[in-house]
């Protein structure tokens, strides 16, 4: 069979995506009690499998969806790689929710890679981050009307991204982003997952390939060398406007290179 990004895997097997998969009384839908991964795909293969399978398993468990077996994770991963993509690129979310009879459920689904863009504008959102989680620290859940709305303003407005600010105007993270930024110190840093960000696969890459990356707090209206928005798509991209301003010289600087440089190591 063709490779088509017509179908997605639910529960343990691939079915078409007009197809019913999840009941109506699922925690996903009635409570934003679910959670996701968002992999890449290169050639064929999940980037950074394992890393998306411990997740989406420590994730379904905070939020007390119950636990996940994780080769039925990697399955979900790696049929549908083959199944959408087949030796090609592209993108898979990989979803853990529960019914009402407190059934768990796993279910990916495809979409196309979107094109590269080597730099992104920003603008910061006029709605305050909702903050850390009441159960579960840095997941990746289903209730995501915040950054959805955020991220649509932004594009509105011409921009690539949404920065998220909390009431007291620390940067926490993007909309479909984790954040990392270069003060007039020159230190690269990323904003303290305390504040309520998600705790991003690629965020805890960089970190753990040069453990010098600090956590700091920085406001949105700091005078910035460098903003670099990363997530496990897109890999490292420059934010060289936010609002209606340059970051540093308008350009991409030694902060994102590095980091480009730290992800690019699969």
């Amino acid at each position: 069979m063709a490779p088509s990004l017509r179908q997605c895997w639910v529960d343990g097997r691939l079915q078409p995506i007009e197809a019913p998969a999840l009941r109506a009384d699922d925690f996903a839908l009635c409570e934003g009690r679910g959670c996701f991964t968002t992999a890449r795909v290169r050639s064929g293969r999940p980037v950074w499998l394992e890393r998306h399978v411990e997740r989406v398993c420590r994730d379904a468990a905070g939020l007390g969806l119950g636990p996940l077996d994780p080769e039925m994770c990697r399955r979900a991963l790696v049929e549908l790689s083959a199944a959408a993509f087949g030796a090609g690129d592209g993108v898979l979310r990989l979803h853990a929710s529960r019914d009402g009879y407190a059934q768990t459920h796993l279910f990916a689904v495809p979409r196309a890679l979107p094109a590269p863009k080597a730099v992104w504008s920003a603008q910061v959102s006029a709605s305050p981050h909702p903050g850390p989680g009441p159960a579960c620290t840095g997941a990746k859940t289903s209730s995501r009307l915040v950054y959805a709305l955020a991220l649509e303003a932004a594009e509105r407005a011409g921009a690539d991204e949404a920065v998220l600010i909390d009431a007291s105007g620390h940067v926490v993270e993007g909309a479909v982003s984790n954040l990392f930024w270069v003060g007039a110190d020159g230190v690269l840093a990323t904003p303290p997952l305390s504040r309520g960000a998600v705790a991003g696969v690629t965020r805890a890459v960089a970190r753990e390939r040069d453990p010098a990356i600090p956590e700091r707090d920085v406001r949105a209206d700091a005078p910035l060398r460098e903003l670099i928005a990363v997530n496990a798509v897109r890999g490292a991209v420059p934010i060289v406007r936010l609002d209606d301003r340059p970051v540093g010289d308008g350009r991409a600087g030694p902060g994102a290179s590095h980091l480009a440089e730290l992800l690019a190591r699969d």
